[in-house]
């Protein structure tokens, strides 16, 4: 008992820090974030762009797909080139070009090394230059930089209108034909994409770094790492082992104190009795299913479009589904079904807990449940209009369209909307798992620690709420990343702890005290970690030196509780030998055990090896990223999305059959497609990219150049085999479904059989 109260002060105490330093970062972001001047001008008047160009040039941006059409300071997809990467190289070219003419050579290229050098040092003191006038707002910009800047303007003009001329690139990009059909929203583009560049190389005030710290790479204009990017990327790699050697101890020095549980003789759960709300609540499991198969569908699509970036297998799908829709649904669905697991997760084991339906429970289930259908039907309806620029203002695009920002793209309204169901969800739970929390007991607090979970969970999403349709880029993403990270990586995280330990307990397979204490010490070590581990993402995106600091700190502790994930593991997997009706739940438990795999790999390994600033530096928006997160996202969050919705029917009457033989060629084909297509595509074209952005700037590494080179297509034509075992995995598990619900009812062993009624546990 003292130790969980100790273990429970110690949480209190890291949240408040935590969050403290989190808010304290985000005041300092707001302070140093790069200035969106007033105008940008020549010295002689001419106005190259307006602030409000450049603000709603970033909405235009959004409108068509945002980060789901290239990046922007590193953030967003792979396919299209890093627009401030692109920019800036093609700026710095244009200028070189056009002074290497002044000397009477025919191009930069066509110098030698000493003509080249001395023209490269001139235009870094001209480019890095920051010549805001910091009272009147106004950027100024030399003659030549003008003509340079002009001559990029009008390429970016070409490739986003329906030019002929840059077909070719728009089929490399993967952008359709004439995505921006309105000549002064493809201006407003340019403008907010130059403001981009401008402040990826521009130093900051009294400094000789830029408001990105010098990213992008690009040695053309002395963008090259920091001295603090390699000293806290030593300090992060030397936490990493110190917080790994320390774990290891203190694991093996409290492992197997406390004597393993006397495991009952029959199933505890035996005789449960359905409730009305419980037997409502599978339908999402039937949801999500079906929300997953249309996502790995998507994903097929999406991932076809970087070698055929029109068209699908000769079909010219771009004019109906862009790669910037497909990939935006994809990454959506992927979010969607997952949370609609474990919604239905949580509201079928909540009066299961406490034995007890409360009022109007079922009715708030279905509630709940058509109002996810509406979400989804709406959001996607809006997110099509607005990337086909179909007749929707920006402001509209921001409320009911497709608000551009990676994983939360739902137009506001959408975005509010599932909010607000999230808040019923914890309103539905929370009432029914009331009285289990009022009841004394060791089991008490491991409902608490449950409950809390769901709590952070619905409100953590409120963050994606925190920005408007014109805030400042580096702020949207300050609150951006709570989502994706805190709320995603960190609060599921806890969800998925504390929800595996629950259902060991009901079993009799954890002894209750034993899972308090596990499930407590996991939380202090995943937040401590996690909390301020969100300022990893946030290296150049317009912040402040401390950013760096405390994310290249707290991003290696994030990696530190996976160290031991393999006893978890193991712990797991031998639960299904315990007893004879254990392997009742053998393939519940064994995607368990898949969580705890992909956990120590996907998030572990994939998640360290980009982590690091010098790590990063390099490896920000090349497909490293999609290796990190597929196998971390569906690794851990999917596998246990699935494992709870197995442990949840195995208690459920149904039609038909529990198909062993579809679960399982579900399970292997899930994990080996997963594996396959990190080793044989993602890691090799994501390594490649590394040694292109090393050797030649960021810029080469995503451009057509090299992502259409034959050897990068041919790695990406070699995710085939595992997107196909993935593919598989998921109709198996549909298969699984359909034969459980609609299949001849068969009982023989391995069958769920109905359960006697009896009164709820």
């Amino acid at each position: 008992m003292n130790s969980t109260r100790r273990l429970w002060t110690v949480l209190g105490l890291t949240m408040l820090v935590s969050f403290t330093i989190l808010g304290w970062l985000g005041r300092e972001i707001y302070l140093t974030k790069p200035p969106i001047p007033n105008e940008v001008r020549t010295a002689s008047g001419e106005v190259l762009f307006t602030g409000e160009q450049i603000q709603t040039g970033q909405q235009v941006w959004q409108s068509m797909g945002g980060h789901q059409v290239g990046s922007i300071w590193g953030h967003g997809s792979y396919v299209a080139p890093d627009w401030t990467a692109d920019w800036l190289h093609r700026e710095a070219m244009a200028l070189l070009d056009a002074r290497a003419a002044r000397l009477g050579a025919g191009s930069y290229a066509q110098l030698d090394a000493g003509g080249q050098a001395a023209l490269q040092a001139e235009l870094q003191v001209e480019i890095r230059a920051n010549t805001l006038n910091p009272e009147m707002l106004v950027v100024e910009v030399g003659p030549e930089r003008a003509a340079a800047i002009g001559k990029v303007l009008a390429h970016y003009d070409s490739v986003f209108s329906a030019d002929p001329a840059s077909s070719r690139l728009r089929e490399q990009y993967a952008i359709q034909e004439n995505p921006v059909p309105d000549p002064a929203r493809r201006q407003a583009l340019g403008a907010f994409v130059f403001w981009s560049a401008w402040s990826a190389v521009t130093n900051r005030p009294g400094k000789s770094v830029s408001y990105t710290s010098n990213w992008p790479s690009e040695p053309l204009v002395g963008n090259v790492p920091t001295s603090p990017t390699y000293l806290w990327t030593f300090v992060s790699i030397f936490l990493l082992i110190a917080g790994v050697g320390a774990l290891v101890w203190y694991h093996a020095a409290t492992s197997g104190k406390e004597p393993a549980p006397e495991v009952p003789e029959q199933d505890p759960l035996t005789g449960l009795s359905l409730t009305p709300s419980m037997r409502a609540s599978i339908k999402f499991f039937v949801l999500a299913v079906a929300l997953f198969l249309v996502q790995v569908a998507l994903g097929g699509v999406t991932a076809h479009y970087a070698v055929e970036g029109q068209a699908f297998y000769g079909v010219e799908l771009a004019q109906i589904l862009p790669y910037s829709l497909a990939r935006t649904w994809h990454t959506q669905l992927g979010v969607l079904w997952i949370a609609t697991a474990w919604l239905g997760t949580g509201l079928f084991i909540a009066p299961a807990v406490s034995g007890r339906e409360p009022v109007l429970q079922r009715f708030g289930v279905n509630f709940l449940f058509l109002a996810l259908l509406v979400i989804v039907v709406g959001a996607f309806a809006g997110q099509w209009i607005s990337v086909m620029q179909q007749s929707m203002s920006l402001e509209m695009n921001f409320w009911f369209g497709h608000q551009g920002w990676e994983y939360v793209d739902l137009g506001r309204f959408w975005q509010a909307f599932l909010f607000i169901g999230l808040m019923l969800w914890l309103v539905l739970v929370g009432r029914a798992l009331w009285p289990a929390l009022r009841t004394p007991g060791e089991s008490r607090t491991l409902t608490g620690l449950l409950f809390l979970s769901v709590v952070a969970i619905g409100l953590f999403y409120g963050a994606g709420l925190m920005w408007g349709s014109r805030t400042h880029l580096a702020m949207v993403e300050y609150w951006r990343w709570w989502v994706v990270h805190l709320w995603v990586e960190g609060f599921f995280e806890v969800f998925a702890t504390a929800v595996i330990a629950f259902l060991f307990t009901r079993l009799g397979l954890v002894r209750t005290s034993t899972a308090v204490n596990a499930v407590l010490f996991a939380t202090v070590i995943f937040l401590s970690g996690g909390v301020l581990g969100t300022m990893h993402h946030l290296y150049w995106t317009g912040t402040p030196t401390a950013v760096l600091a405390f994310g290249a700190v707290f991003s290696a502790l994030e990696v530190v509780p996976l160290a031991v994930i393999g006893f978890e593991a193991y712990q797991n997997y031998s639960h299904v030998t315990a007893r004879p009706w254990v392997a009742t739940y053998r393939w519940p438990i064994l995607f368990f055990v898949a969580v705890a795999f992909w956990n120590l790999v996907g998030a572990g390994l994939f998640g360290f090896l980009i982590n690091p600033p010098l790590a990063l530096y390099y490896m920000q928006g090349l497909n490293t990223t999609p290796l990190h997160g597929h196998t971390a996202l569906f690794g851990v969050y999917g596998m246990l999305g699935i494992g709870l919705m197995l442990f949840c029917l195995r208690l459920v009457p149904v039609r038909g059959a529990w198909d062993e033989k579809s679960i399982a060629r579900s399970f292997w084909t899930l994990n080996g497609g997963l594996a396959a297509m990190a080793v044989l595509s993602l890691a090799p074209v994501g390594l490649l990219q590394v040694k292109a952005s090393v050797e030649h700037g960021f810029w080469f590494a995503r451009s057509p150049e090299f992502i259409h080179s034959d050897l990068i297509e041919t790695l990406v034509w070699m995710r085939m085999p595992g997107d196909i075992l993935f593919a598989a995995g998921a109709v198996f598990l549909a298969l699984f479904f359909l034969r459980l619900f609609l299949g001849r009812r068969r009982e023989k062993m391995g069958a769920p059989v109905a359960a006697p009624e009896a009164p709820a546990a």
